[in-house]
């Protein structure tokens, strides 16, 4: 295994610097070689090795444009070999066969030939609200693939359905099937074909490198009941009761959103008091039975029944709705939902692998008897042993929230404004998502409210700090900051995602301050939010919020505040 040195540097930006380094790692990677990596940037050197470590270098890459300002003075002549970025976006493992060729070594021939060869990808994002993560994977892996000299057709399954979705051809010529999400994703479509899944995350931060872990690891698929092990193994990996949960919320989102904005709409038209008897046949009426009676009665079936899925596949929606819809009988709300999913999932797992038929009675299995037996095992406990308790503490946790006075309820909006920020649209952000989303439906929005104000403050904050301290940033990420404004007047915290990537230990403490501030302001203002999502855009909703003035207040403080916390915390670029 050779030790090689690569420096990078692209007069294109710090986005084509950071790629080129990417898909020289990677390249080497696949080789089976050792690769340090210098990037040279307009945010800096990033430093890989040292002047030491060079001058025993055994080969060094200098991939750069003629007037990135690398000092070759400073290279070995006799072990340089210089590119440029184009040949490196081209073919980067060709350039890493070039500088082994220098020292007499080469790769594998089969594996060499392998790397060189660009591959034929297909791949699906998807995150639980179907927004920005959904994007932002697709773009980077389009990004990665291209760097790396593989074409790549990506479906997105997002909030409104999937786009550019995979063709029958598209994907029996695959070579690879990479699924990005953090939801479950029907892959009955690509049995037989090499699959490897990650979460959105990964291909965000680096989908070069996922791409090329793909490459190395990925499985032929098959269907669930006569999966190999190493199949298996990755899905287990892959999946976890957070993703399980974040599938069903994806789910469960547009049942909430719809049900909330029509109860709006009935209270503008009719009242407060619309749903009264005396005003039946009006239009207030008929949008608030179609809002509270239907959309919200369905929410928990379909939170339910979508966990069960992402477990058991199509066999545990079944069970799944049926727990759910008695959850909300029984009063259980969303704690009973989410426990009848998880039940429901696991119950029809366990009976899909322990029932055995002959073969061709094997179609009875997903059809009739998982249906049957798992809906009434999950029925049954739902009825006589899990939902009253559960329905218990779904009272008691709806009463306290509900009576909460002032010190409390600012306590609450404290800690769920910080859990919006702390990860942006991470496992800590959703947690605190699902619990206010969860709340709507049992007459208790005040947390919605809260949680909403604190997503939306970061990118927003962020936008503003670029305004009002410009020499503390690029010029780069001050004109990004105009879509990251965009982006937070829609909720969508990961607009703040590139900022926290370049300085996590300064931005990330600053939209926490700004976001805590939001949600403790909104909960002590007592602002009740009905929709679940929508950011500025849903206030022009009559009854959507209760104090619109309030609620932009709290909103604009938070944004003041972490503007001013990065202006204190961030340190002025050099000129």
């Amino acid at each position: 295994m050779a030790q090689l040195f690569a420096i990078a540097a692209s007069q294109a930006g710090p986005a084509h610097s950071f790629m080129l380094g990417e898909a020289l790692l990677a390249a080497a990677a696949r080789l089976g070689h050792d690769l340090k990596l210098r990037v040279v940037s307009s945010f800096g050197t990033q430093e890989g090795f040292s002047a030491a470590e060079l001058a025993q270098a055994q080969a060094v890459i200098l991939a750069a444009d003629a007037g990135s300002g690398i000092d070759r003075g400073a290279l070995p002549a006799d072990k340089l070999l210089e590119v440029a970025p184009e040949v490196v976006f081209r073919d980067p493992a060709q350039v890493v066969q070039q500088a082994l060729a220098r020292l007499g070594m080469a790769a594998a021939g089969p594996v060499a030939q392998a790397a060189a060869e660009p591959l034929r990808i297909v791949a699906i994002t998807s995150c639980p609200t179907g927004v920005a993560h959904t994007f932002m994977a697709a773009e980077a892996l389009e990004q990665g693939a291209k760097a790396l000299g593989h074409r790549i057709h990506v479906e997105t399954q997002g909030s409104v359905g999937a786009q550019n979705a995979l063709t029958a051809q598209a994907i029996a010529e695959a070579d690879l099937v990479l699924i990005a999400a953090d939801t479950q994703v029907d892959r009955a479509r690509f049995a037989g074909k090499r699959l490897y899944s990650a979460s959105t995350k990964a291909a965000i931060h680096d989908a070069a490198a996922l791409i090329g872990k793909a490459r190395a690891e990925a499985t032929p698929w098959q269907a669930a009941s006569s999966a190999t092990p190493a199949a298996g193994a990755q899905k287990a990996a892959a999946s976890g009761p957070y993703k399980h949960l974040m599938t069903g919320v994806s789910f469960m989102l547009p049942f909430v959103v719809a049900g909330g904005l029509l109860i709006a709409l009935a209270f503008a038209l009719g009242g407060i008091y619309v749903y009264d008897d005396a005003h039946q046949g009006t239009i207030g009426w008929s949008l608030f039975q179609v809002g509270a009676k239907a959309a919200f009665a369905l929410m928990v079936p379909a939170l339910a029944g979508y966990i069960a899925f992402s477990i058991a596949d199509r066999p545990g929606i079944a069970p799944g709705m049926v727990g759910g819809m008695l959850a909300g009988t029984v009063g259980a709300g969303f704690l009973g939902g989410i426990a009848a999913g998880f039940i429901a999932g696991y119950t029809v797992k366990w009976l899909n692998q322990w029932i055995r038929l002959p073969r061709g009675l094997e179609g009875l299995k997903p059809v009739l008897l998982l249906p049957l037996l798992g809906s009434a095992i999950v029925g049954l406990l739902m009825l006589m042993v899990i939902g009253h308790p559960v329905a218990a503490a779904m009272t008691a946790l709806t009463e306290f929230l509900k009576s909460m006075q002032s010190a409390s309820a600012v306590l609450l909006g404290i800690v769920l404004g910080a859990m919006m920020a702390a990860d942006m649209g991470g496992p800590i952000n959703k947690a605190a998502y699902v619990f206010s989303t969860s709340l709507i439906a049992s007459g208790v929005a005040t947390p919605m409210a809260a949680a909403m104000a604190a997503g939306m403050v970061p990118p927003l904050g962020i936008a503003l700090a670029c305004k009002l301290f410009a020499s503390r940033f690029s010029a780069e990420e001050r004109e990004a900051s105009k879509a990251a404004a965009v982006l937070g007047l829609a909720f969508i915290t990961e607009g703040a995602i590139p900022y926290v990537a370049r300085d996590p230990l300064r931005v990330i403490p600053a939209c926490v301050l700004g976001a805590a501030t939001a949600g403790a302001l909104s909960m002590w203002w007592g602002v009740a939010l009905q929709a679940p999502h929508g950011g500025v855009f849903v206030l022009a909703i009559p009854n959507a919020v209760n104090h619109v003035l309030l609620y932009g207040a709290a909103i604009v403080a938070g944004t003041v505040v972490t503007a001013l916390a990065l202006g204190l915390f961030k340190k002025k670029i050099a000129a």
